[in-house]
């Protein structure tokens, strides 16, 4: 048996919804064993980022400027134009993915990394997306202690609680 099949998730932890307006932000908060250069990475590396990430990157995020964001496991992958708008190695990295700005803060923490991702996220799919981000950051965190688990994005999360993780998350976030 593989890591990856006896791989289940924990509760639902470490997220937060922000309110302005109509404008919802999902804030997850995530504690690393790894370095914040280790992480930065894997947050901008296109290989590294199609180990874990709900996207694949036609080249480095690490630097300002325009990059191809393609979506996984969808029937049809979902090209994004997209535009990186800070690259501030290994601390802070922005871009936007389709309608939504997303931005990762990496601080050092011992000799690991605090990651904190802001996710602007339409009210309908924040708990979705809470669910996603879970699961796809205890990938990158099985990543980068050399124990890969393989991607688990979209339809393959379902397998692995996703809904229950939904379901948790609405009842944090009072939806």
């Amino acid at each position: 048996m593989s890591n990856r099949d006896s791989y289940r998730p924990g509760p639902a932890a470490g997220a937060e919804v922000q309110k302005d307006g109509d404008r919802w932000t999902l804030v997850l908060v995530r504690e690393l064993r790894h370095s914040p250069e280790k992480v930065w990475q894997a947050l901008t590396d296109p290989t590294s980022l199609r180990e874990w990430a709900p996207f694949d990157a036609d080249h480095s995020l690490a630097s300002v400027g325009p990059v191809k964001l393609s979506t996984v496991g969808t029937p049809t992958p979902q090209v994004s134009e997209t535009q990186v708008t800070r690259a501030d190695a290994p601390n802070l990295l922005e871009y936007r993915w389709g309608e939504n700005d997303l931005r990762w803060q990496l601080e050092s923490l011992g000799d690991g990394t605090r990651l904190t991702l802001w996710h602007n996220i339409d009210r309908k799919f924040i708990s979705m997306g809470a669910a996603g981000w879970h699961i796809c950051l205890d990938v990158l965190d099985h990543f980068l202690a050399g124990d890969p688990l393989g991607r688990i994005v979209a339809g393959d999360a379902m397998n692995f609680e996703w809904p229950r993780l939904n379901t948790e998350y609405a009842k944090q976030f009072g939806l």
